[in-house]
């Protein structure tokens, strides 16, 4: 399994120009399952796991790991598949989402895999909202599914969607007037999540499921005579995205003229420095991790108080 991990920074050099290295895995069944090896902090045969009194089913137990508690998570039990029954015979992908580590255990693993984002696309229109993927793809005349960790997580361990008291004050509320933010992300989830934040402060939302949704809408509107800068304040936008990523999608505007100007925030639950210095290279004007409410409702409220709330919104 070394073998499998090893050299897993200097594969993540490829963020940035819309490519990406998968982990392929499987569960219960012969379906491969996939996760972004930059979210993997290493694979290991299941530890042993101690019980914890009153957790949910899907939390198998905890296990010691380099020195911390980690809890680990029955991947297969908590997109609606039967529980992994040989444990002692699975392994954990140790993974960092949002900030904090967490080990999914699986049935095998199998190996890393290069591939292009514009390969990975959204799930089949019409499967509802019930599933547990933000994106499939194809490898191998083999269909791969890539689950909504997100979703997994936050029913596992609800975060707070609320912005605190006082963070949203008259003043902001007041410049909040007439503007909308732009928001990108292919979890169903994080959307709900970031546009409950942004609405609380008084803004319209306008939600995207990936990087080339976004970019089709905004050339739409150039080519149908609008201005984007004059109707969003700003665009939040996940990196992490089926056809077209985050860093591709800002590097588009930057190079844009009549785009560049445009705000961005790139809120992913990505971390790391190398994550932050790429948010620089591309040009994106903030980084900010997911999910706290009360760090990004600032980041927009400071925002809309730079322009003084006098962003005009378009007729409809």
């Amino acid at each position: 399994m070394s073998g499998v991990m090893h050299n897993v920074d200097q594969r993540t050099q490829m963020v940035g120009q819309n490519r990406l290295e998968m982990l392929l895995f499987r569960l219960a069944s012969k379906q491969v399952y996939g996760i972004n090896v930059f979210k993997v902090k290493e694979v290991l045969p299941c530890p042993r796991l101690t019980s914890m009194p009153k957790s949910k089913a899907v939390v198998r137990g905890v296990s010691h790991i380099r020195g911390g508690t980690t809890p680990i998570l029955d991947l297969g039990l908590a997109i609606g598949l039967k529980p992994l029954e040989k444990v002692e015979e699975a392994f954990v992908i140790v993974t960092e989402y949002n900030g904090k580590t967490q080990g999914f255990l699986v049935n095998s693993v199998d190996r890393i895999v290069n591939m292009k984002w514009e390969d990975i696309l959204p799930p089949p229109k019409g499967s509802g909202h019930a599933h547990y993927l933000t994106a499939v793809t194809r490898l191998d005349e083999q269909l791969v599914e890539i689950i909504d960790v997100e979703k997994i997580l936050a029913e596992v361990s609800p975060v707070n969607e609320e912005v605190g008291a006082g963070v949203i004050t008259d003043e902001a509320r007041a410049a909040a007037v007439s503007l909308k933010v732009l928001i990108c992300d292919d979890s169903r989830i994080a959307r709900k999540q970031i546009e409950r934040c942004v609405q609380q402060i008084g803004i319209e939302t306008v939600t995207l499921e990936d990087g080339k949704q976004a970019w089709d809408h905004l050339q739409a509107m150039l080519s149908e005579g609008k201005d984007p800068l004059q109707e969003y304040a700003m665009l939040i936008s996940d990196i992490e995205m089926p056809e077209m990523d985050g860093y591709t999608l800002t590097t588009r505007v930057r190079d844009d003229p009549q785009l560049r100007g445009l705000h961005i925030i790139l809120h992913t639950s990505l971390s790391g420095v190398f994550n932050q210095n790429m948010v620089r290279k591309v040009g994106a004007d903030e980084f900010q991790a997911k999910f706290h409410p009360d760090e990004l409702a600032q980041k927009v409220i400071d925002r809309i108080l730079s322009m003084g709330g006098i962003v005009p919104a378009l007729e409809e």
